[in-house]
């Protein structure tokens, strides 16, 4: 859900790094100049873009963008963020104070151009693109260079970019380390981005190392009690899923985020659930808690084996969303499996 979820860097002067490009998902190219490495000039998501030297007063429009900068240690080079639906990962906190908050969603075109900008990343093309912010050309037309995260477009179609459409192949975390690469390389701060994906590789190895859930099925509800925003097979659930080896019980739908009745959920009846704990307040069972009152009361939802049991596994929505916090989401379901048995 949107707004409501390596390869080794080298000093080269010409890379090839894991990220996404108008040809075969899983490629970015970033050649640089000579002496200095910049001007920089790389393919992301299909598009060319250059970067003259390293951003010094750069704009996330996403959280998950913002907090890769701001691991990064960048937070001095950075001029504002925007689009959150949690708060920011503890470790970050401090660090997030520093930089302006331009909007809690999106924020205008007219906002962000006023922090007079050297470089804008975004997690979505649904913010970076038609119907966001603004589109890429419009910031290229004012020299401003712009990223969008290869993890919203490795293994997608044209018509799923901006959307949360369909996955024509599953999320791995090698395109969440591929921005953080290509992030570093941008800002000049190569070994940094070695350090943390490295990081997050083994926090990622020792939680799917300990957990062997081939019994278990899970179903992952983002939002709105109505019809329900459940996680499809292919994106940061299918990470989470195939670390700890259960199985999604709709893994059956490329779509990512399927609205899908609780009959249906019923049907199909999962193990545990995994509920997004959202701050926001855009709809109906953003909160944990009205996710939980919710399924407690409704006559539909009470029957599931999941309720009976208060097999209930908490994530922050960040988690679910492709980003750094995907690892916090496998940590967080394999320690909750964890105790219900299902060590390796």
């Amino acid at each position: 859900m949107r707004s409501r979820p390596v390869a080794v860097l080298t000093a080269a002067l010409a890379l090839v790094l894991a990220g996404c490009s108008g040809g075969d998902a899983g490629t970015s190219d970033l050649s640089a100049g000579a002496g200095s490495g910049f001007p920089l000039t790389l393919i992301n998501c299909g598009v060319e873009v250059t970067v003259q030297a390293p951003p010094r007063r750069a704009v996330a429009l996403n959280q998950g963008s913002a907090e890769i900068l701001l691991s990064l240690g960048l937070a001095d080079r950075m001029v504002g963020t925007a689009t959150w639906t949690d708060p920011v990962r503890e470790n970050l906190a401090e660090a997030n104070t520093r930089v302006p908050r331009l909007a809690d969603n999106q924020p205008s075109f007219e906002v962000v151009l006023g922090t007079e900008p050297d470089f804008v990343s975004a997690s979505f093309g649904g913010t970076l693109g038609p119907g966001g912010v603004a589109d890429r050309d419009q910031f290229a037309s004012l020299n401003v260079p712009t990223y969008l995260s290869p993890t919203d477009c490795d293994g997608k179609d044209d018509n799923s970019v901006n959307s949360d459409g369909n996955r024509t192949a599953p999320l791995t975390m090698e395109s969440i380390y591929s921005e953080i690469a290509d992030l570093a390389t941008i800002f000049d701060v190569r070994e940094r981005g070695e350090q943390l994906i490295a990081e997050l590789r083994a926090r990622h190895d020792s939680a799917v190392d300990r957990i062997d859930a081939s019994g278990a099925a899970l179903a992952f509800w983002f939002a709105d009690t109505s019809t329900p925003y459940v996680a499809g097979c292919c994106g940061s659930s299918g990470i989470i899923t195939a670390g700890v080896g259960a199985k999604n019980v709709f893994d059956d739908t490329t779509n990512e985020w399927p609205q899908v009745s609780w009959e249906v959920v019923l049907d199909r009846d999962p193990t545990a659930l995994v509920l997004a704990d959202l701050s926001r307040r855009k709809l109906t069972g953003d909160a944990l808690e009205s996710k939980i009152e919710f399924l407690e009361t409704n006559p539909v939802t009470s029957r599931l084996s999941a309720v009976r049991d208060k097999r209930y596994i908490v994530v922050n929505g960040a988690d679910l969303n492709p980003s750094i916090r995907t690892v916090d989401g496998v940590e967080k379901v394999a320690a909750a499996l964890e105790q219900w048995g299902y060590g390796a």
